[in-house]
């Protein structure tokens, strides 16, 4: 969980997500190394699923193509395994609590913490409901990553309290995808968040540009990006370590 604070530690971080497998495992592990040498403060690896709920069209497309290549968790963890010879950089699953269900949660967490996963992001898991989790991920030292959207208003301060990580707050509501503006009230929300927690906190959903991301991480901790990766990924397949790390650091350096 130091790793995770860690992240935060040198000014504004910068949280991309890529779905593990889209078009297969050799190349997201190739965008890996290439983020994290492009500035990556913390690299989020969606596990895919068949009924990714809060995923938008474009990585609802990335979970089908990865899932049809025959990408299952345990070569994503030997995926990890492997990167983990090189890479210190945090890195985080987000995922859906069926995937984990499936596996067993104790055998997952026990791997997480034995190849080096730092976090876990399920984002079809109530807070109310997240103690199911919550234990099995302390034994094996993997932070519950809460998120707090929009409509969470009176429980902000509660979630935020009892936080792990970071705080994901989700800037729209809706599901992921790249958006031409954001008009949520962040600042209330992140306000909230700091009267209660010293946990960083970093807003994701919608952003796809630098100037959307300085914007977000003036009021944040960071800023977390998804959907305009996971383009990259679609329109240059095996080709696309290049433009993904040629797009982190344009977005590290809008942070600097």
């Amino acid at each position: 969980m130091n790793k995770i604070k860690n992240a935060f530690a040198h000014g504004k971080a910068f949280i991309p997500f890529i779905t593990c497998g889209d078009p297969d495992l050799t190349t997201t592990a190739a965008c890996v190394r290439g983020m994290a040498a492009a500035g990556a403060d913390l690299i989020e690896l969606g596990i895919p699923f068949s009924d990714p709920t809060a995923e938008g069209p474009v990585i609802q497309g990335a979970n089908v193509r990865a899932l049809a290549g025959g990408v299952t968790t345990d070569k994503i963890f030997d995926m990890v395994r492997d990167l983990r010879r090189g890479l210190s950089v945090p890195m985080v699953f987000m995922t859906y609590a069926n995937v984990i269900y499936s596996y067993g949660a104790e055998r997952f967490l026990r791997t997480c913490e034995e190849i080096g996963i730092d976090g876990l992001i399920l984002p079809d898991l109530p807070f109310e409901e997240k103690e199911e989790f919550l234990e099995v991920c302390r034994r094996h030292g993997v932070a519950l990553i809460s998120l707090i959207a929009p409509t969470s208003e009176g429980r902000i301060a509660r979630i935020a309290r009892e936080a792990e990580g970071f705080v994901y707050i989700v800037s729209s509501l809706g599901v992921t995808g790249t958006r031409s503006e954001i008009t949520t009230d962040l600042g209330a929300i992140v306000s909230v968040v700091r009267e209660n927690t010293d946990i960083p906190c970093a807003i994701g959903f919608g952003i796809s540009n630098p100037e959307q991301a300085r914007a977000m991480a003036a009021i944040s901790d960071g800023a977390i990006v998804g959907s305009a990766i996971v383009k990259l990924l679609a329109r240059y397949g095996k080709e696309a370590p290049g433009p993904v790390s040629d797009f982190v650091r344009s977005m590290k350096e809008a942070l600097r």
